[in-house]
């Protein structure tokens, strides 16, 4: 029997967003930038495919979100919708899911706002052109007239 109630919907939404933030923080942030380099180096280099995709697994958000959901799963001991293994086949999937949801929107928004720190950056510079193109003017009439 399906058992599911508003407080597990609430749940899936409130688990992935600590998967997403840790995700995106091993994947792209700075201070996992050594282990991530080297991970990526395993990743091309090893001998054997398995060593080779193991490594790639720490170098791809999509991938490592799942590791990432499991190890959350475990610590919460989170179902969706039936009380049995088949609640936690649910539930990863769909952890990994809204997971990768939050860090899409998150890089869309982070895409965004770089977008309009560009165009902001763009108008002050054309500003300051402006200003000192009417200053230079200023200048130029005032020495014409001896002033």
């Amino acid at each position: 029997m399906i058992d599911l109630d508003w407080k597990q919907i609430v749940g899936l939404f409130i688990v992935a967003i600590p998967i997403a933030c840790v995700t995106r923080t091993v994947i792209y942030e700075e201070v996992f930038r050594e282990p991530r380099e080297w991970c990526m180096n395993k990743s091309r280099l090893c001998r054997t495919l398995a060593a080779r995709k193991f490594f790639y697994l720490f170098t791809c958000e999509y991938c490592f979100s799942h590791w990432v959901a499991a190890a959350f799963m475990a610590m919460t001991n989170f179902k969706l919708m039936y009380a049995d293994f088949r609640g936690y086949v649910i539930a990863f999937f769909a952890l990994v899911f809204v997971a990768n949801a939050y860090l899409n929107l998150y890089s869309r928004l982070r895409v965004e706002i770089t977008s309009e720190k560009k165009q902001i950056e763009a108008k002050e510079k054309e500003i300051e052109k402006i200003e000192t193109e009417m200053q230079t003017e200023t200048i130029g009439r005032h020495g014409a007239d001896g002033h």
